[in-house]
């Protein structure tokens, strides 16, 4: 196979994976539910990494209030959420949230914290 063959296909399907995150804007009524029942722990009710699971984590959760966290695309986050983070406790929720779950919990991030490509 030819190497513009490959480079091809792999930009198809990274943006086939970014279109799909993208397109769906996800319920956040939904996402609020969700991220009240599994993420609160560590990223407390208002997403600024304030939960009360803190002081047992060696790395601290994402604070979705401050510039680092704003400035991350959709699919970043969604990655985030749908693969985990590595090296911290972070771990992913593929294997208990279905896609359109992960999406709604993304439209409630974003109500919290909206995207701010500049900081």
């Amino acid at each position: 196979m030819s190497l513009r063959i490959v480079v091809s296909l792999v930009v198809v399907a990274l943006t086939a994976s970014w279109a799909v995150a993208q397109s769906h804007y996800g319920n956040p009524k939904n996402g609020e539910r969700i991220f009240q029942q599994y993420c609160v722990g560590c990223h407390g009710t208002t997403g600024d990494g304030l939960g009360p699971e803190i002081k047992e984590l060696i790395v601290p959760p994402a604070n979705f209030r401050a510039a680092r966290s704003r400035t991350k695309t959709d699919m970043e986050l969604y990655l985030a959420v749908k693969q985990g983070v590595l090296f911290s406790p972070m771990h992913g929720w593929a294997d208990r949230l279905s896609d359109q779950e992960i999406r709604d919990v993304l439209r409630y991030i974003r109500s919290l914290a909206p995207f701010n490509p500049i900081g």
